[in-house]
């Protein structure tokens, strides 16, 4: 089987899945924290080198004050598990707005934990806008646009799975996902599936990867 050297998750649904069972909004979030180790645990069986979660974006803190405090403590707790794992981590987001978690800053720099291993990365009031800010408007190469990037330390991406059935990337690092195949899952991020994630890898293992060559 062809395996992705890097994927990226979009993990949404959080809202509606709440909704559907009842609860208000916010709570969804706290219910995503066990699939995303599920997910680490897989990349790491199937030797995934790198992966890239969608923690939340700048455009989220548009959001009422209860589901903006209820996502970024999501995303601090996320990374928290993430960290007790054997992984190279970094952290990607404007860290000069104050809805970036303090707490996640020692994380900024690529920091290899345990053993180290895995890359992941995980988006944290990230925009897209805000990571290509410092391009040069007179770019000559693929390597010049990379240096440009806050996420240059992130690698180009192979594969994108997305939860909640939205079929759009909404601003998930635009330069890195230039040729990513994408497969997306209606079902609801909390409601993850071991099988979800194979399907997804068998998926991949069929598709003409070209590159536009």
């Amino acid at each position: 089987m062809r395996i992705p050297n890097h994927i990226g998750l979009i993990p949404d649904g959080n809202r509606r899945w709440a909704q559907n069972k009842g609860f208000e909004k916010q709570k969804g979030y706290e219910y995503g924290l066990d699939p995303g180790l599920q997910a680490l645990k897989l990349v790491q069986e199937y030797g995934i080198r790198e992966i890239t979660y969608y923690g939340f974006t700048t455009d989220n803190g548009k959001r009422p004050r209860k589901q903006i405090d209820a996502f970024v403590k999501a995303c601090v707790d996320a990374v928290n598990l993430i960290a007790k794992e054997n992984v190279s981590l970094l952290v990607i987001g404007n860290t000069n707005s104050t809805i970036f978690p303090k707490e996640l800053l020692k994380y900024t720099n690529r920091t290899n934990i345990g053993n180290g291993g895995t890359k992941v990365n995980f988006l944290v009031n990230y925009g897209w806008d805000w990571d290509i800010a410092n391009l040069n408007t007179k770019i000559k190469n693929r390597k010049s646009i990379m240096d440009g990037l806050h996420s240059k330390d992130i690698s180009r991406i192979d594969l994108i799975l997305r939860w909640g059935g939205r079929k759009r990337l909404s601003g998930f690092l635009p330069i890195q996902s230039v040729y990513s195949d994408i497969y997306t899952i209606d079902d609801m991020w909390p409601d993850f599936r071991p099988e979800q994630f194979h399907n997804a890898m068998k998926w991949y293992n069929n598709q003409d990867v070209t590159l536009g060559g």
